[in-house]
């Protein structure tokens, strides 16, 4: 009986120990000083600030908006907007800087994709501007070269046949070759498209509305490793969720965003979490994916809570590492969140 009550004192002793820890961990970093480490961690915690990244922060001149991140050659590319500066920075993982895009063809970048990493990488980059090459989604070579432009350049429209975007919002490329696009930021349209690998329309859903597959400003998309596809409908304030073969609506999921509405979504390497952003709330949000055939109700597992008017907008992980990154509008910044371990176990 002793050695029973030596046992439960023990383990509870470490309980604290742990819970201690992990509560320290986030006020330590909400307490610092600096843009950098003002926030906090709430629920299970799943990711930590790295502080060095990238080592400089000059390069960055304007708003941030997309973030896209080549895991295999360890590069992370960065979209900002602003007047006479470079619309792409590019970056290593470990946070030097390598070259930034001085291109005269790119307006203003809203989502950025970084597509088949492992044999021909290229980076998509939707343009919501308003001037001649506005209103497109762009293909450039790893270095900045225009290869290919999908829509009419300088031409809002809901045309298919030639296609045409207003304001398109973000692209997902899946490894298929297959393509996904939100469309639009704002615009006439309210879609969800997707394009066979040689860019002909497969299905799409274009109506406004809050009813099921529906969209009021889709903001951002993400397929999983099970054929859905998965739509931050903003306007909405939702997620809605889709076959990825057939185009069928699934479900939607809303409870999680009654006090601001999901800006930005993706899957970590496992597809255990999605990282959702909610800018108005400041908040990087991780939910716990559903298992093959069960859309449910979503569920918060952690919550990464920045400080006021930082303003994240859109997020990419690096499919190797698990690292996140956070493009901030408000904070003129990207950052990097690295998955947290205690005692050798990952996320």
């Amino acid at each position: 009986m002793k050695r029973k009550g030596f046992i439960a004192v023990t383990m509870g002793i470490l309980f604290l120990l742990m819970a201690v820890l992990y509560s320290t961990i986030g006020s330590q970093l909400s307490d610092a000083s600096g843009l950098k480490t003002d926030y906090r961690l709430l629920g299970r915690t799943l990711y930590k600030l790295d502080i060095s990244w990238p080592k400089y922060t000059e390069h960055f001149t304007g708003d941030v908006f997309g973030v896209a991140v080549n895991q295999l050659a360890g590069l992370v590319y960065v979209a900002q907007r602003g007047d006479n500066i470079p619309k792409v920075l590019v970056f290593t993982t470990d946070g030097d800087f390598i070259q930034a895009w001085n291109t005269t063809t790119l307006e203003m970048p809203h989502g950025i994709f970084l597509a088949n990493a492992s044999k021909s990488p290229s980076v998509w980059i939707t343009d919501v501007g308003n001037g001649p090459y506005g209103h497109t989604i762009k293909q450039y070579s790893p270095s900045g070269k225009l290869l290919r432009v999908l829509g009419s350049a300088g031409k809002a429209g809901s045309g298919i046949n030639p296609l045409q975007f207003d304001q398109p919002a973000e692209i997902f490329v899946h490894s298929s070759g297959e393509i996904y696009i939100v469309d639009g930021d704002g615009g006439m349209n309210n879609r969800l498209v997707k394009l066979s690998k040689d860019l002909q329309v497969l299905w799409m859903h274009g109506e406004k509305g809050s009813g099921m597959a529906q969209f009021y400003i889709p903001h951002s998309v993400a397929v999983d490793n099970y054929q859905r596809v998965w739509v931050a409908d903003r306007g909405n304030k939702r997620i809605q969720v889709f076959n990825s073969v057939t185009g069928d609506w699934l479900g939607s999921w809303g409870s999680c965003f009654t006090e601001d509405a999901p800006y930005s979504v993706r899957l970590t390497p496992d597809q255990k979490y999605f990282v959702v952003v909610q800018l108005n709330t400041n908040q990087i949000t991780l939910l716990e994916a559903p298992p093959v055939g069960a859309i449910g109700q979503c569920k918060v597992v952690s919550v990464i809570q920045l400080a006021e008017d930082i303003k994240p907008h859109l997020v990419d992980l690096d499919l190797k590492t698990g690292a996140l990154y956070v493009a901030e509008i408000g904070a003129q910044q990207a950052q990097k969140f690295t998955p947290f371990t205690l005692g050798g176990g990952n996320l």
